[in-house]
């Protein structure tokens, strides 16, 4: 075999062999993300605004495996009742009490904010990142890995990369930087706390920048109940719109 045949043999080996490993990596973090059968969550949601005025909100989420999660504010009373809903098969809802009347988002408009925080429908949508995502490489930078994700073709995005950090120990992301089309970074989430609950490891404090907006969303989770054998009715347009 020639030199140069050898040579380019060997590089489409190693570079499969990264993209391999760095699968891995990602259906290990969606394993542990997704590992609950279900769970329900009480959340406390502070808005700051890019001259560091705060807005506090109450929420709460339910998930169901890793496709279905509805999410709905509780208070105040301005934005009580507006609630998003995340089912499989890339359909997702959202609700608004003033209107008394659900809409659902196209896939064109997941990027837009949600109700004024820097979640984009998108980030709030349940759905693995290896659905959305491809593996492109993993490095090891001390006790985490480094994990370079690029959508998938049929994903409609403005991000164009994601770099997730994530534990060795747990595999849980400990943040996550997101790109647009200039390769500039746009927005950052971090889990600013980790714990395990149980047998699951989950993020109950976490933040979403804007870097574009100088804004930021922090969630902090104020309970969390696994497994408790919810229904399929709780994902439901009717649960969604109920009062």
């Amino acid at each position: 075999m020639k030199p140069l045949n050898v040579l380019i043999i060997s590089l489409l080996w190693a570079i499969t062999s990264v993209a391999q490993n760095a699968s891995e990596v990602l259906k290990k973090m969606d394993d542990a993300i997704y590992a609950p059968k279900d769970q329900s969550i009480s959340i406390k949601m502070t808005v700051y605004d890019k001259n560091g005025k705060t807005s506090v909100r109450e929420a709460t989420t339910m998930q169901k495996g890793n496709n279905k999660r509805i999410f709905r504010f509780t208070s105040p009373a301005s934005q009580a009742g507006i609630g998003i809903l995340s089912l499989p098969d890339d359909v997702m809802y959202l609700y608004m009490p003033a209107y008394e009347k659900e809409r659902r988002i196209a896939s064109s408009a997941k990027n837009q904010g949600f109700a004024g925080t820097d979640f984009s429908y998108d980030d709030m949508e349940s759905k693995s990142y290896a659905e959305k995502y491809d593996a492109i490489s993993v490095k090891t930078e001390g006790n985490d890995y480094v994990l370079e994700l690029k959508p998938k073709p049929t994903h409609k995005t403005d991000y164009t990369k994601l770099i997730i950090t994530l534990g060795k120990d747990n595999y849980y992301p400990k943040k996550v930087q997101y790109f647009d089309k200039t390769n500039n970074q746009i927005k950052e989430l971090n889990n600013s706390k980790i714990e395990k609950k149980g047998n699951y490891w989950v993020a109950t404090v976490f933040e979403m920048k804007d870097l574009r907006k100088g804004t930021k969303t922090v969630m902090e989770f104020t309970s969390v109940k696994y497994d408790s054998g919810l229904s399929d009715d709780e994902f439901t347009v009717r649960k969604l719109t109920q009062k």
